[in-house]
């Protein structure tokens, strides 16, 4: 499992047409509101994070990194009960994060698939409880063997939905 360095010159960058960029993060915002009533193991999955690293990776840009976990996040807030803008922040900083080792790594193998989304899943967690419980005070509890299970799973998902989202890139 190798990480390898891609120069600038050789880094693929991407872009997305309007309907999918717009699209595919109302969908996996409102399947992520949806599925879980149905079946309540899919709370476990983050589908509107597994987007805002996705489509920051492949820009490969950190201002629309930036951008696009704000916007979905802030998407998100709204569907929820929880104070608006705690996704929003944890989900930025994930998005400017996702964007910035898309620039120094090559993030179209699978290993690196893997190891970024599982890390960047408990990035998001840590950013997401400690602005939650410490910032707006709600009653949180972490649970690391919880957290690292709901990482692996999410990575080995993102794999499988990085790869049909591959076909709907196009080339800057």
């Amino acid at each position: 499992m190798a990480i390898t360095y891609t120069s600038r010159e050789q880094m693929e960058v991407y872009r997305f047409s309007a309907p999918v960029a717009i699209g595919v993060p109302i969908a996996a915002v409102a399947l992520q509101s949806f599925i879980p009533h149905w079946f309540p193991w899919f709370m476990i999955f983050d589908l509107p994070l597994l987007v805002v690293i996705f489509f920051a990776m492949a820009r490969r840009s950190q201002v629309a990194g930036l951008l696009t976990g704000a916007v979905i996040g802030l998407l998100q807030d709204c569907l929820t009960s929880y104070p608006y803008g705690v996704y929003g922040i944890s989900k930025t900083i994930v998005g400017y994060g996702a964007s910035s080792l898309g620039v120094k790594l090559d993030v179209e193998s699978v290993p690196t698939r893997l190891l970024i989304t599982t890390g960047f899943y408990v990035v998001h967690q840590v950013i997401y409880f400690t602005i939650a419980r410490e910032l707006v005070g709600l009653n949180l509890h972490w649970s690391w063997p919880r957290e690292l299970v709901a990482a692996i799973a999410n990575a080995v998902l993102a794999v499988f939905l990085f790869a049909l989202m591959d076909r709907l890139k196009q080339r800057a």
